[in-house]
């Protein structure tokens, strides 16, 4: 029998059992659709939450200052802890794994005005890699240098809802804006961002000014000295240094302060690296435990398909009896039922991914929220469909093909004529 016939016998069997093809066919090309789609809502979750983790910084931790717990170095627990200027260059010499130390020194009772309009923003000075450190994207002009720092220039970078406020309806750079009175020219305006999480406010609502304008014009205030400032911003050079990079900071400034470096309430630290992958892990269970349910789903499609094959064992009972007497060989008896459920499962596969990718796509034409980047499926979730399909059909086609390629023609031919 050549291949054409075969197939034509194949087609014309799951025609003549369409319904239960069907339902057999729907159960596989489900089971394809949820392990597709379940994994593209989970992969879609972790791409929204770190896209909105971006927003407060990449690999950022934020050093507060606190009080003492432990005694250390004959001091009593309790004692306040205030960072200095000179702490940012102990922790950029003495931890190796810590790519950026920076300083960052806020006012929120600072008056703003321009010629158009006043209001009170909180008003922030650190280093010019605050920009980065921080995702400050420049929407207009230029966040400030080393050069503005150094020199102390009254220079300032709104964020967007900052400049609309006190600018309506015009472009701020070259502009004054006056911050207690001080004139500072505006210099460049962030781009609008979403963002989730912080520890001083938005962004959108805040001035950015160079260090050394900060420092002389807006001093930390009591109990603080004119060489304190609020918290110091450290990323690691790498996220597997970050755990190194943790401890180097809080060696180097318990050597500064007297305190002990396991003393983690004089010196609290906001890891949004380890918050990151926490949330990973959280999605990655998530996801796995979505895709377990796909693949249950699929394994009860693969049963459909050895059930179907069995009862078409069964109803062509006497047809299988004729053709081995007729000297049809057992090969060519199991060919044609292994090639009736692998038919099954590859049509049905490959509708259940057209229908996912197709359902992945229209999903992500509409508005998303922010912390969810839409449904997205993965060339590994295709893969593992695929390979599980491969599987099933294999093992689903196996022990009826062997059944049927085992029948004795002439129980065969009894068993026919006695139903």
């Amino acid at each position: 029998m050549v291949l054409s016939d075969l197939i034509g016998d194949v087609l014309r069997t799951l025609w003549s059992h369409k319904l239960r093809t069907f339902l057999t066919m729907f159960g596989i090309a489900w089971g394809i659709v949820s392990i597709v789609l379940m994994v593209a809502a989970g992969e879609g979750l972790r791409k929204g939450q770190e896209d909105q983790a971006k927003t407060l910084g990449k690999d950022v931790m934020i050093v507060f200052h606190g009080r003492t717990s432990l005694q250390a170095g004959g001091t009593r627990a309790g004692r306040a802890v205030h960072w200095e200027d000179r702490d940012v260059a102990a922790v950029q010499a003495d931890a190796p794994d810590c790519q950026y130390a920076l300083p960052e020194l806020e006012q929120e009772d600072v008056r703003a005005h321009s010629n158009y309009n006043n209001a009170a923003f909180l008003v922030t000075g650190s280093l010019p890699p605050f920009q980065e450190v921080r995702s400050l994207t420049v929407g207009q002009g230029r966040f400030y240098d080393w050069e503005d720092t150094r020199e102390g220039r009254r220079l300032a970078f709104l964020g967007s809802d900052a400049a609309k406020q006190l600018f309506p309806g015009r472009n701020p750079v070259g502009e004054n804006v006056y911050l207690n009175d001080f004139p500072y020219v505006v210099i460049g305006v962030m781009a609008k961002k979403k963002q989730d999480s912080s520890y001083d406010g938005w962004d959108v609502n805040k001035i950015f000014i160079p260090f050394g304008a900060m420092r002389r014009d807006f001093p930390d205030k009591p109990p603080g000295t004119p060489t304190t400032f609020d918290e110091l911003l450290v990323t690691p050079k790498s996220v597997e240094q970050h755990e190194s990079c943790k401890h180097e900071v809080r060696a180097a400034l318990g050597r500064m302060h007297n305190f002990d470096p396991r003393d983690k309430e004089a010196c609290p630290i906001w890891d949004t690296v380890q918050e990151a992958q926490a949330f990973r892990q959280m999605t990655d269970g998530m996801k796995y435990f979505l895709g377990a349910v796909g693949v249950v789903t699929l394994f009860l499609g693969g049963l459909g398909v050895m059930n179907v094959m069995m009862v078409a064992v069964r109803e062509r009972t006497r047809e299988i009896g004729v053709r081995k007497a007729l000297g049809a060989p057992a090969h060519t008896i199991l060919r044609q039922f292994f090639l009736e459920a692998l038919l099954i499962a590859v049509l049905s596969g490959g509708i259940g991914l057209g229908v996912a990718y197709g359902i992945c796509s229209l999903v992500d034409l509409l508005p998303m929220p922010d912390f969810f980047a839409g449904l997205l499926p993965t060339w590994k979730s295709g893969l593992l469909s695929c390979g599980l399909l491969g599987a099933i059909a294999v093992l689903s086609a196996l022990y009826p093909a062997r059944k049927a390629a085992s029948v004795d023609p002439i129980e065969a031919l009894r068993f026919e004529a006695g139903g």
